[in-house]
């Protein structure tokens, strides 16, 4: 080969003739493989020593942490935020076959459609309509962007729970906490980052791998935080240790666990982060943690103290603290353990809302006003929901089964326009018709509320940049 064409010399195509000239023309290809080692190798040892560190969001943000009011196994909608006096004209008949059919889990095929007992009002200047179990939520409603129009994919609980927190409908993926967390990292150095706070009454369906980080890093998990009084426990020093001592003990595990430290190995990163954190809770969230100090217009706000609003009223007002300290995702989940002690109303609608509601219904406004007052609502986005509905069928005469095909969920705070209905489902509340969202664009909402693109948040696994919308979502824009 000349080398030669049309009297020009392509350098590129020259044949390599001795071994200084293979060295120096294979120097480049070497050179190009050893310094990306070294970056991915540097890039591993910053995310080992510094995975929490706070990330530049893609766009101008408009909140900055997420409050998600969990209510577990299925609010109904027909009971709560969208009245449908046609359904309780229609109650004890079959439904009229205009309205098409739909696939239940429990409700035979002759089944009767079931009226409401719950009466609606208006509320506040923009007038939307709040069942009377909600009394309190009421008066905040001009805060509130209700979307009646929600549908998911999944008809079962584990399916649909997994559905809402991380976009598929198995287990093993990134939960929203988790993917905002690895977006954006922690304003916190001495709290928890990501936490959640379930229902004392037992797990659910799902279970904890709903609110994981899947195959994201370690360090990106949710805190669990325990029922009861003492939400985290060992805060306190033992007896007859300083802090001094603690730090130096701490100092030891540090150096121990770093000199055989691979910067590959997450899982263990992880484990050295959470004795930092670990410390530093010791230090400073005893305070944050302990409500004993609130005023007792605050707990009375929260209903902290009354017999069935204690324990939720506990959990929101701890949620609002954490948030005021800069934890960026808490999850406060209402329901846990078998059926009827989570929002699953199969037996008996009357019974398990009426009670659920009265659980929750101060605790949740409680904590709306408290978030306003101190000038936190505009940065913290407060989600409200479950992973399904409620049938407009009855099921077992009194109760409702499971119904993902249009329901509510509601939005306020974190930039979002508040004192407007978005969406509609048909007039027996069967199905979303009018601007229907799935769970994705509930997702993709979330993250653009917090300055983050859903395209642009990606994190490589088995080939693939995956991302929390594995479906694009859409942004609800008459919200944001």
């Amino acid at each position: 080969m000349s080398g030669e064409i049309h009297g020009r010399e392509y350098l590129h195509c020259r044949p390599t003739r001795t071994r200084r000239e293979f060295i120096k023309d294979a120097f480049a290809g070497f050179g190009g493989l050893a310094m990306a080692s070294f970056l991915h190798d540097e890039q591993l040892h910053a995310g080992a020593t510094a995975p929490l560190a706070l990330k530049p969001v893609h766009f101008p943000a408009k909140a900055r942490s997420v409050i998600f009011l969990f209510m577990a196994g299925g609010p109904s909608h027909l009971e709560t935020f969208d009245p449908k006096p046609l359904l309780n004209k229609l109650d004890g008949q079959r439904r009229p076959k205009e309205f098409g059919e739909v696939k239940y889990q429990q409700i035979q095929s002759n089944a009767r459609l079931l009226g409401t007992r719950r009466t609606f009002k208006k509320h506040g200047q923009s007038g939307i309509e709040v069942s009377d179990l909600f009394p309190h939520i009421a008066s905040c409603i001009d805060d509130i962007a209700v979307i009646r129009s929600c549908h998911g994919d999944m008809v079962v609980h584990s399916a649909a729970q997994y559905e809402l927190f991380t976009g598929r409908v198995v287990p093993g993926f990134p939960s929203i906490g988790s993917w905002l967390l690895y977006g954006l990292g922690s304003e916190s150095d001495s709290l928890p980052a990501y936490v959640v706070m379930p229902d004392p009454s037992g797990a659910l369906e799902a279970g904890q791998p709903m609110y994981a980080h899947g195959f994201l890093p370690a360090v990106y998990q949710p805190t669990m935080f325990r029922p009861g009084e003492r939400p985290v426990v060992n805060l306190g020093l033992p007896r007859g240790i300083t802090n001094e001592r603690r730090r130096k003990t701490l100092q030891l595990i540090r150096q121990l666990n770093g000199a055989t430290l691979d910067p590959a190995d997450l899982e263990f990163s992880a484990r050295i982060n959470a004795y930092d954190l670990a410390f530093k809770m010791q230090t400073e969230a005893p305070d944050i943690l302990d409500l004993s100090r609130e005023p007792r217009e605050t707990l009375e706000l929260y209903g902290v103290g009354a017999e069935r609003t204690h324990d939720y009223g506990r959990r929101c007002l701890l949620a609002r603290k954490l948030i005021e300290h800069g934890v960026r995702f808490v999850c406060v989940v209402s329901g846990g353990g078998p059926g009827n002690l989570q929002w699953d109303a199969h037996a008996d609608i009357e019974e398990n809302h009426l009670r659920k509601a009265a659980e929750t219904d101060k605790p949740v406004a409680g904590l709306l006003k408290d978030l306003k007052r101190r000038g936190l609502l505009e940065s913290t986005l407060v989600l409200w929901g479950g992973e399904f509905g409620r049938s407009p069928e009855a099921e077992s005469g009194k109760g409702r089964d499971h119904h993902n095909i249009g329901f509510t969920m509601w939005l306020a705070g974190g930039g979002v326009n508040g004192g407007q209905v978005v969406g509609a489902t048909d007039a027996i509340g069967l199905r979303a018709i009018e601007k229907p969202y799935h769970f994705r664009d509930l997702h993709a909402t979330i993250l653009h509320q917090l300055g983050l693109d859903q395209q642009r948040l990606t994190y490589p696994h088995l080939g693939r940049d995956e991302r929390l919308t594995f479906l694009e979502g859409k942004v609800i824009q008459e919200i944001v």
